[in-house]
């Protein structure tokens, strides 16, 4: 008998584990995002769509005790470090550090004045130990730069982030939002200089947006790099909450964001969208766990992010980690969101079937 989507819960799933990328740290392969975390102010973009205090330590707790042991935030999410101080408060409450591979990013503005963004070393350090302080904990389990910082030279941020390494604040590095070009020269000087290498990429990847295939995912297969992927649901698209022709469901994300929402109201996202929704009802489980699972199956991905704002969410999520689709649903998939990759990989494309 099937276990209807209201009766299940994240105690019955049974989350599995990856490596990250080449390394030997293993992670829950659902990653819990913490963008969500605390009530932002008016100032914040995450204004209207997060989830208080208490509710994103009840949304720990039930991640955690599901066997998802992987939690993503960054210094930015939140005004003043929000969400890093949420979690750190839920350290010093709950006492669960031990049990979470914790991992956070710099790199965009904090502060004021000329230092205040970018990747050089005098900021790495800083943005280091504020993160350390928010967060109420010795170690950093894995660093993350959020954006290449163009006007800074990659060595520079590479022996920033190898010294805090050694210094055992950080345990291990990633990049995220990079240039395949960008992870390839990286991944050269970390070999020929001896420096700590990114062992991870957290980039944007979906049933709608797939462009990591051109370049990124073949450099991630080839350099031992783990896909970290983040907004697999296309912030919230792929859920079901939205109907072609119709006004978005108020307080969601994508009603906040309508400049988003417009961007998808094309044939090929709601082709996707109703692909997603024909398997979900096939497999009775969520939509979201359906585009996770899909996520989950590609080449080099690791782990896939998923945000909550309610336990709910969590629980729904947390389904795609016991959802195996078929080769046919997965081909159905793919068929849907299909997509142009471009010159000139389309052209490869041609010339590669054989006849040349």
């Amino acid at each position: 008998m099937r276990v209807s989507v209201l009766a299940w819960r994240a105690e019955e799933v049974s989350v599995k584990y990856r490596q990250l990328g080449r390394s030997g740290l293993r992670v829950s392969e659902l990653c819990l995002g913490a963008m969500t975390f605390g009530e932002a102010d008016a100032q914040s973009f995450m204004h209207g769509i997060g989830a208080d205090q208490e509710t994103s330590f009840a949304i720990m707790n039930r991640a955690l005790d599901g066997g998802c042991n992987f939690f993503d935030t960054a210094d930015v999410y939140g005004q003043d470090g929000l969400s890093e101080r949420v979690i750190g408060a839920w350290f010093e409450r709950d006492r669960r550090r031990d049990e979470v591979v914790l991992a956070t990013k710099f790199r965009f503005t904090m502060g004021s004045g000329p230092n205040r963004s970018g990747a050089s070393r005098y900021r790495i350090v800083r943005c280091c130990e504020d993160s350390l302080r928010r967060l109420e904990t010795d170690r950093i389990d894995l660093y993350q730069v959020h954006c290449p910082d163009l006007s800074t030279p990659e060595e520079e941020t590479l022996r920033a982030l190898d010294d805090l390494v050694r210094a055992g604040k950080v345990l291990y590095i990633g990049c995220s939002n990079y240039q395949a070009h960008r992870m390839t020269e990286s991944w050269w000087l970390s070999r020929t200089e001896s420096l700590e290498r990114y062992v991870s990429l957290q980039s944007s990847y979906s049933l709608v947006l797939r462009d990591l295939e051109r370049e990124h995912v073949p450099v991630c297969q080839g350099k031992g790099i783990g896909i970290m992927a983040y907004s697999p649901l296309a912030g919230g698209f792929l859920t079901g909450k939205y109907r072609k022709g119709q006004e978005p469901p108020p307080g969601t994300r994508l009603d906040k964001f309508r400049e988003r929402l417009e961007r998808y109201d094309t044939p090929r996202h709601w082709a996707i969208l109703d692909a997603v929704t024909s398997i979900a009802q096939a497999v009775d489980a969520p939509l979201s766990a359906v585009a996770l699972a899909w996520v989950l199956s590609r080449p080099a991905v690791s782990t896939v992010l998923f945000g909550a704002r309610s336990v709910a969410q969590v629980d729904e999520n947390l389904r795609a980690s016991d959802l195996t689709l078929s080769p046919a649903q997965i081909a159905q998939l793919d068929e849907a969101s299909a997509w142009d990759p471009g010159y000139p990989y389309d052209f490869i494309g041609r010339i590669s079937d054989g006849r040349w």
